[in-house]
């Protein structure tokens, strides 16, 4: 870690109040719920008994227990219900008169089928929104297709771009290297709930929504132009690897010590600047260059000649140089170069918690912000099953007796 003085901090709780119900599995939905629940909204994720959400068993684990679930799981409560049992739905149902939202991404029908679909959520509680998540929406000719985030960002059109120019190489398109898409739908989802809430609370109609996500066009609203401009002109925009096909230059450059920076110098008096630095005012003086445009149909030769500069100097002399001639620009971080940079150490989004299985671990911080402080990221995600005698004593009203009955048919 480095020696920068940590972001001022708190639990900040702006959701405080917001009970929700997870039914979600793997990514988008749980990924919906955390961004909530680092917000102070109450979450109680419903697993099934003996397995839990398969992502317990995801990423690298030290003694069997997945260390990322520390991170995904964080600030919920869990319970551990049997859906397809005719018990787990009713107590499924009397949760969902205390909730204020349901959140699930199993495939369309999936609740329908359990008798846990809008009907039922509606007439056990108007006010309750449900939000759901699928690779293809609730209806349309693919709903019923199996689908996973590197489906949804195949259809969405972002693997297309993610590659080098046409003729470059034969390689396929690359992955983005996390869950893109399951990501993405997840911010949607959250940001659906948080809506249909305003127009229940605020606007004041009284009742829930039924707020649908899919994969596939949570990528797609990410695709800038490229739909006006095919409508247009027809264009169907390619991959341009590392660059910026409309402006120059900007692309990533090999450095001295092996690695890669980035650097934008774009503008016409950033481009001065960065000419001067690397030592070629020729090239700023040449009138082809003197507007982007110009340096577009040039991007090559610039290129070139800002790594043949780059190769001479180790990354965080480049980002140094950068820094001081006012160039944007910064090196292609690892994770070890993020837990060792002081910007993240200043604005609290490294921070170091305790996980009651792993000991201390490193967790990302809490977004947004709220009042310029970061606030404390939640308590680790829980152990299966960890809250469900708590939370069916309190909320359902379910008797010591009962909740050990429920036991023993292994319905929770």
């Amino acid at each position: 870690m480095t020696e920068a003085e940590p972001a001022q901090t708190n639990r900040g709780t702006p959701l405080k109040g917001l009970r929700v119900l997870e039914l979600g599995h793997f990514i988008a939905a749980p990924f919906a719920t955390r961004i909530m629940a680092d917000l102070g909204a109450e979450i109680i994720k419903v697993e099934p008994p003996g397995e839990g959400d398969p992502a317990r068993g995801w990423g690298l684990a030290v003694d069997g227990k997945s260390i990322w679930w520390s991170v995904h799981g964080r600030g919920k409560a869990s319970v551990t219900v049997d859906l397809k049992s005719a018990e787990g739905r009713e107590i499924i149902l009397s949760l969902v008169e205390t909730v204020d939202a349901v959140v699930e991404n199993f495939r369309p029908g999936q609740l329908e089928r359990w008798g846990l679909g809008p009907a039922e959520i509606a007439a056990r509680n108007p006010r309750c929104i449900l939000v759901r998540v699928s690779g293809y929406g609730q209806d349309g000719p693919y709903r019923d297709k199996v689908a996973f985030g590197v489906i949804g960002e195949a259809m969405g059109g972002i693997r297309h771009l993610t590659a080098y120019p046409p003729g470059v190489s034969d390689m396929p398109p690359v992955r983005t290297g996390v869950s893109l898409a399951d990501s993405v739908a997840a911010i949607y989802a959250a940001f659906g709930l948080m809506t249909a809430v305003y127009e229940r609370d605020v606007v004041g109609t009284g009742k829930g929504r039924v707020v649908d996500v899919a994969l596939y066009e949570s990528i797609f609203s990410l695709m800038e132009g490229c739909l006006p401009e095919f409508g247009k002109l027809g264009v169907v925009r390619q991959p341009t690897g590392s660059t910026l096909p409309t402006n120059a230059p900007s692309n990533a450059y090999p450095t001295a010590d092996g690695k890669w920076i980035i650097i934008a110098g774009n503008s016409d008096r950033i481009f001065i600047r960065l000419m001067d630095l690397i030592g070629r005012k020729d090239l700023a003086a040449d009138p082809h260059m003197a507007t982007n445009w110009g340096r577009v149909e040039h991007a090559a030769e610039l290129d070139a000649a800002i790594g043949q500069w780059t190769r001479q100097h180790a990354a965080a002399k480049v980002q140094d140089l950068l820094t001081e001639n006012e160039i944007p620009g910064a090196p292609i971080y690892t994770i070890a170069d993020i837990v060792a940079d002081p910007q993240y150490t200043a604005r609290g989004m490294v921070r170091e918690v305790a996980d009651p299985v792993h000991g201390p671990l490193l967790h990302p911080g809490v977004l947004p912000r709220f009042d310029g402080v970061a606030a404390d990221p939640p308590a680790p995600g829980p152990a299966l099953g960890a809250d469900t005698e708590r939370v069916l004593s309190s909320l359902a009203g379910y008797t010591a007796e009962k909740i050990k009955a429920l036991k023993s048919k292994g319905v929770i």
